[in-house]
């Protein structure tokens, strides 16, 4: 059976998208092989990997003969090719409310907060230069926006839609996990009070622990 089949995971550890994916295989209790790949190196991608992906993003997810890429079909893919618990609701607007949340969190927050504010903070830092002022407080105005809807769009205690586990957890939590390493991502967190309770009873979780970027003192 194709369950039985090892998936290889490629990408790289510092990806928040390859992070959604490996969150997700650890949650459903996947074992995988992961492959890295660094889009960023000199040159970029290497040509057989542009094969399985023409876009030359991460991840990419192999499973037998099947070749997946976009970071929401393979999640959805892991959550219903194996055995688990669900992470998508069944109820039909609990499962809309999932991909609403999902989607504002890639498109409105990813930018502004991982690279507006988080990387902008980092390569000032390490390069000694001056930060983009302007730039950087569009970002946070931008972050702030998203934040304050999901918050508002959050229905649950521990987790984003009721008492469950879903994917909008395992997808917003790297995002999150990269824009507090700011001061100024932090202090946004903090202002939206559901969120940052969400973000401690999440950042407890095993795969969390397990995935943990660099930035955040232990390399995943």
């Amino acid at each position: 059976m194709t369950e039985t089949l090892q998936p290889r995971l490629y990408g790289a550890h510092y990806s928040v998208y390859v992070r959604i994916v490996r969150l997700t295989l650890l949650e459903k209790g996947v074992p995988y092989e992961s492959r890295d790949i660094d889009i960023f190196a000199p040159g970029g991608p290497p040509p057989d990997y542009l094969r399985l992906h023409p876009f030359g993003r991460i991840p990419v997810l192999v499973h037998g003969d099947f070749t997946l890429y976009e970071t929401n079909a393979i999640t959805r893919y892991i959550d219903e090719a194996f055995a688990g618990s669900n992470l998508q609701p069944a109820e039909a607007r609990a499962r809309a409310r999932m991909n609403q949340i999902i989607n504002i969190a890639d498109n409105y927050l990813y930018r502004p907060l991982v690279w507006g504010i988080y990387v902008a903070r980092d390569e000032a830092a390490k390069g000694n230069s001056p930060l983009d002022q302007a730039a950087l407080d569009a970002a946070m105005a931008r972050s702030r926006l998203a934040l304050a809807a999901l918050a508002n769009l959050s229905d649950g205690d521990s987790w984003l839609l009721g008492q469950s586990l879903s994917l909008a957890d395992l997808h917003l939590a790297p995002m999150i996990a990269y824009g507090r390493q700011a001061a100024e991502g932090l202090a946004l967190l903090q202002e939206q009070p559901r969120l940052a309770r969400w973000w401690e009873h999440m950042n407890a979780r095993a795969s969390m622990l397990a995935t943990r970027f660099a930035a955040e003192g232990v390399p995943g």
